[in-house]
């Protein structure tokens, strides 16, 4: 059907609602995350509109890619509706062709999208959550007035019998560079020996490089010094996976960064289950088309019944919420992260296609 030329005919419509729908979205988010942005951050020193435009624009696919499963469920409804309201299905049905063969072109738009979001969007998500992260860090460091990260590292280390405990309050470089540093000395009896605070630290080969550093010794005043070198054997590797954000990373480097964490025996499922809500973004799509066409494909002269849209719309939200849910039990562990994915995915797909069964066919 797909071929054919109603198929190619329906595809069209079907992109084009998609398109529409995608340019609409974007303009509102863009919208709305430029004035939180400007609500947040207009005190900052470094803060332009430009730079906040900017900031802005590298922010929109990943807030995006957030949307497009309940984006493909509108995007499929409307396409139908309109359809239906044109005639264009009843003579469709009427020439038997059945419903398994003309929702195949819709099918595949939203599963294209859905190669499209995980191919595509996904990366450009990812290098733009990094360089806004790093852009608003640049800012608030600016301003002195740097705020911590969602994950806040605190790092101990022994190296060369001294042990040390290292905490900051922010991070860039993907860890590799910390920012209002304090690092505690521990002597063998665990008592603190030394305290250092210090502006930033940056990792090099075989040291932490502290800068604009004041060290206070039990007993001793307080001195400031411009640099000090932290010895370790922490290399940037593990920082890099122990402190990577599955939302900052790529679908083309997430098997990779699984198989690093795993050889430096560093917790994966956040990573995994990631990975793989990306693989099954093409079949959560179908299924949000699927559970559309139940709702869609009834013809009303005037217009499609509000509590029969309205089902629909629930269904797609509560099939969106139970995803995120289960997502986030598999982060967690909780849930083996495959099981966490796939189980909601396939369940919704079969769901859809029941329900379509039943009202086609009886």
């Amino acid at each position: 059907m797909i071929f054919s030329t109603l198929g190619r005919y329906f595809f069209r419509r079907y992109m084009a609602t998609a398109i529409w729908f995608f340019l609409g979205v974007s303009g509102i988010i863009f919208l709305a995350d430029f004035s939180e942005t400007s609500r947040r951050m207009a005190s900052l020193e470094g803060y332009t509109v430009p730079a906040a435009l900017l900031f802005t624009a590298m922010r929109i696919p990943f807030i995006f890619q957030q949307t497009i499963p309940t984006l493909t469920l509108f995007i499929g409804m409307t396409a139908l509706i309109a359809l239906n309201r044109r005639y264009e299905l009843v003579v469709t049905r009427a020439a038997g062709v059945s419903v398994w063969q003309f929702i195949m072109p819709f099918a595949t738009g939203a599963f294209l999208i859905g190669v499209f979001g995980m191919l595509v969007i996904s990366p450009l998500a990812a290098w733009g959550q990094r360089e806004s992260l790093s852009m608003e860090a640049g800012w608030r460091e600016a301003s002195g007035r740097s705020t911590g990260s969602d994950f806040l590292p605190w790092i101990r280390q022994t190296s060369d019998g001294n042990d040390a405990i290292i905490g900051a309050k922010s991070y860039r470089a993907e860890g590799t560079e910390l920012i209002d540093v304090v690092v505690f000395h521990f002597d063998s009896d665990g008592r603190v020996i030394l305290r250092q605070d210090a502006s930033t630290a940056k990792l090099e080969d075989g040291y932490w490089l502290l800068n604009d550093v004041l060290e206070n010794r039990p007993g001793d005043i307080p001195s400031r010094v411009e640099s000090v070198r932290v010895s370790t054997n922490l290399r940037q590797e593990y920082l890099q996976e122990s402190l990577s954000q599955p939302e900052t990373v790529a679908f083309y480097d997430l098997s990779r960064k699984i198989e690093v964490g795993r050889s430096f025996g560093l917790p994966t499922k956040a990573l995994e289950t990631q990975f793989h809500s990306l693989l099954s973004l093409p079949l959560l799509l179908v299924a949000m088309t699927l559970i559309a066409a139940t709702v869609s494909l009834k013809f009303s002269r005037f217009a499609q019944s509000r509590t029969v849209i309205l089902g629909g719309i629930v269904s797609g939200f509560v099939l969106y919420v139970v995803t995120v849910l289960v997502k986030a039990f598999g982060s967690s562990g909780a849930v083996p992260p495959f099981v966490a994915v796939w189980v909601p995915v396939i369940v919704a797909t079969a769901l859809g296609a029941t329900i379509l069964l039943h009202q086609e066919d009886g």
